[in-house]
């Protein structure tokens, strides 16, 4: 039966995970979906009270966001009443906008919360961005709830339903108790839960639903569910599911342990909603664009999505930062591990993708090339270390756009991976291939075995105390010397430490020109030091590059390349016949309705960054890349 794919769902508790349960006191949930494809959200919330003053809060820091990113802009149509039907006034904190303090009426022993969500958000950003349209949508549930300030997650019990379109499917790591309908809609019962668990365990929602078992030979189970804008989205090629059931495979022989009970990726593949990546516990939000699982080039390039998300669950849920490991929505997060949970996240489900067979090797090393390309001759470097990425994270997250070389941004993802490149291939050298980075994940994320979902904090030390227990090293001092350097150059030890070296080409790696061609998009980075778009439009320059020198800056646009209208075919061609002695690039460029001519003195011709293999060093990066499971006959 249908049913049974959506609600076959185990969720495993240790004791305690649950303390509000003790108390038997229990807030229940109830959220509508029927006008979600008109950007609306509606919700009622019953919560036990006591006579006198309270403080509701509406979720701010949004665990997997490191920000301060609860949508509260978008919260509408809030009215609280006593059981009696009474409207009980309200104010909002003057300071703290998250906050509403109300008194709380003699005898009354119960508050009914009305509340609007309203999904008008644009397709950007993370959880608050989009996240509905006509026929699809996913519910993130920080967004429809206020629960009592200075109480803990976990210790907030809630009893949530929802009820969905009809003829909506749905996907969740939720239990679910019953299905009722309210005329044809299902109504959704779901079995309590503490607040922390019901914030980690979205649902995914739509007309057009599909799930799929993955490596039903593994325990527990795992499904791919996902909604699509249109039916002919849904038609995954068999060995597209196969590359995803290797991917379960691969986790279980890398990490050793399993810390859910069931896991669900709950996969959005639209245009019309945000596109991004967040992981809970027992399922991961994952939003692509609706082509993205049919169409061969739009699943390579977006091949390490489920990889990353997946290995979150046990880097970053399970095993996670101390100064991330607050006890509500309310605390502020400290960021200075990020380049751990993310940058270790990165590595780990980068190498998954190639050991799955999600990317092949060549794929690989073709993204790593342009990814450590992209961070080499940074300048920011040379002001704003690596450590202060991740330590100013939830104000990075939000910024991008022109002059981000010297800004700096989230770079604790792709320059956190070549750190842990380099942890790796060092382990590896010092060992003689005999334990890799490979021991240290089984023993820090797998600590404790099998679990149900419930988190280990960890600190700076841990971490190095968890590598010295692989191979004594002075590995304080090596990450500390990768995280606090101010040099201009990336931390290439890792790539060269595992048999290849950061060139440059003449042509596009075929990572680079499946990216160029799919973002529609043209990389001069290396060469002339500009991104500019297939309209003319400059997205962005390296600061002390050759445009940077003409006088160039970001938002101006190309109108014409060597007196002719511009094309991207035609920078490309002007770029290679500066070479040698060949004539300076002369540019008609428009800025704000003004325009110039601006001659750029450049004569290195075509420079694209690939990976070459040094013949006379072992092929470490190649053994990394290596499955560590047998395929499945």
């Amino acid at each position: 039966m249908i049913l049974r794919l959506f609600v076959a769902v185990t969720v495993l508790t240790l004791p305690g995970t649950f303390a509000a349960a003790q108390t038997g006191h229990t807030i229940t949930l109830s959220v509508d979906l029927s006008d979600a494809p008109r950007k609306i959200i509606h919700a009622v919330e019953t919560m036990p009270v006591a006579p006198g003053p309270l403080t509701l809060v509406y979720p701010k820091w949004i665990p997997g966001e490191h920000g301060p990113t609860g949508p509260i802009d978008n919260l509408a149509g809030v009215v609280i009443t006593s059981a009696s039907g009474e409207r009980i006034k309200w104010e909002r904190d003057k300071v703290d906008m998250y906050a509403f303090h109300l008194t709380v009426p003699a005898d009354c022993t119960a508050l009914s919360i009305k509340l609007d969500f309203l999904a008008t958000a644009a397709p950007n950003g993370f959880s608050a961005g989009a996240s509905t349209n006509e026929n699809l949508a996913m519910l993130s549930w920080n967004t429809v709830v206020l629960y009592p300030e200075g109480t803990d997650a976990a210790d907030v019990k809630v009893t949530p339903s929802l009820l969905i379109p009809s003829e909506w499917k749905f996907g969740t790591a939720l239990r679910l108790h019953r299905m009722e309908f309210a005329g044809k809609n299902p109504l959704l019962n779901f079995e309590p839960v503490s607040l922390e668990m019901l914030v980690d365990s979205p649902v995914l929602t739509g007309k057009y639903f599909k799930e799929i078992a993955l490596a039903p030979d593994v325990t527990p189970k795992h499904f791919l569910d996902l909604a699509a804008d249109g039916p002919e989205d849904l038609d995954l090629p068999p060995a597209r599911v196969e590359s995803f059931s290797r991917l379960i495979r691969e986790t279980g022989a890398l990490y050793q342990s399993r810390h859910y009970g069931e896991y669900h990726f709950l996969v959005t593949l639209s245009d019309s909603v945000a596109h991004f990546g967040l992981e809970h516990h027992q399922s991961s939000d994952d939003r692509v664009g609706a082509k993205t699982f049919t169409e061969d080039d739009r699943f390579v390039l977006a091949g390490d999505l489920l990889p990353h998300e997946f290995t979150h669950s046990w880097n970053g849920k399970y095993r996670r930062p101390a100064d991330l490991a607050t006890s509500n929505y309310q605390k502020p997060m400290q960021d200075d591990l990020l380049w751990v949970y993310e940058g270790l996240t990165q590595y780990l489900g980068d190498v998954l993708a190639a050991r799955s067979g999600i990317w092949t090797p060549e794929q690989y090393r073709g993204y790593l090339a342009a990814s450590a390309a992209s961070l080499d001759n940074w300048p920011g470097r040379t002001w704003r270390d690596l450590q202060d990425t991740a330590t100013m994270a939830s104000v990075l997250y939000s910024s991008g756009g022109g002059w981000d070389n010297w800004r700096r941004g989230v770079d604790f993802y792709a320059e956190g991976e070549l750190v842990w490149l380099d942890v790796d291939t060092t382990i590896r050298k010092m060992t003689g291939g005999k334990k890799s980075l490979d021991n240290f994940v089984a023993q820090f994320e797998g600590v404790g075995g099998n679990t149900a979902p419930k988190v280990v904090p960890y600190t700076f030390e841990d971490v190095v105390s968890g590598l010295n227990a692989v191979v004594p090293n002075d590995w304080a001092g090596f990450l500390r010397q990768r995280l606090d350097t101010n040099q201009l150059h990336a931390p290439l030890g890792g790539i060269e430490n595992g048999g290849y070296k950061l060139a440059y080409e003449s042509k596009p790696n075929p990572w680079s020109a499946l990216n160029d061609s799919q973002s529609g998009s043209l990389d001069f980075w290396s060469s002339i030091g500009l991104r500019v778009n297939g309209d003319g439009a400059l997205t962005d320059l390296s600061k002390g590059g050759p445009a940077d020198k003409a006088n160039l800056g970001p938002g101006m646009r190309l109108v014409a390349i060597n007196g002719r209208a511009f094309t991207p075919a035609l920078l490309r061609a002007a770029v290679k016949d500066a070479d040698g002695n060949g004539p300076a690039i002369e540019l008609i460029v428009e800025n704000s309705g003004f325009y110039k001519v601006i001659r750029i003195d450049y004569h290195d011709g075509e420079r694209y960054p690939a990976l070459q293999r040094v013949t006379t060093a072992p092929d470490t990066l190649d053994e990394i890349l290596r499955p560590l499971v047998k395929p499945v006959p």
